[in-house]
């Protein structure tokens, strides 16, 4: 399976990964509009992380584990694997109790406490590559075939 791989010795900490993934998830695909104006602004699905004062930056975003230990924390059900590897959170059946992001063992898991519910990377089922891939100006992120935990 396809999976979203952070090269960190190219990653400058632009955070650019992380406008393209809330603008790929908005009402209205534009950047100002999904920040400014939309109710329930989406959440990024992945973060940038800054280490050693920012001499160390890199993205992380859901692994899509083969045996993901989210899954078997979530108490609802919410989270699936589905036949394609891709584990996805059902936003509906979530109910917030956050064992996932406890759970995770790589912080990929993101809590919006507007709605009150787990956000994760979806891989941006409707666009050949994730957005943050595309967004990348340095290529830090890859999206290729690759194996798990």
């Amino acid at each position: 399976m396809k999976r979203i791989y952070t090269l960190e010795d190219v990653c400058i900490g632009c955070h650019l990964c992380e406008v393209a993934c809330i603008t790929e998830h908005s009402l209205s695909k534009d950047p100002v509009k999904a920040y400014l104006h939309e109710q329930f602004r989406p959440i990024s699905r992945c973060t940038v992380e800054e280490l050693d004062g920012g001499v160390l930056s890199l993205s992380t975003t859901c692994r899509h584990c083969d045996e993901p230990d989210c899954l078997r924390a979530c108490i609802s059900g919410a989270i699936q694997k589905y036949d394609n590897e891709v584990v996805r959170i059902d936003t509906e059946q979530c109910v917030g109790c956050w064992s996932c992001v406890m759970a995770c063992p790589y912080g990929a898991i993101q809590r919006n406490l507007t709605k009150k519910k787990a956000n994760k990377c979806d891989l941006c089922p409707d666009r050949k590559n994730p957005a943050c891939v595309d967004a990348c100006p340095n290529r830090a992120l890859v999206f290729k075939e690759g194996s798990q935990k």
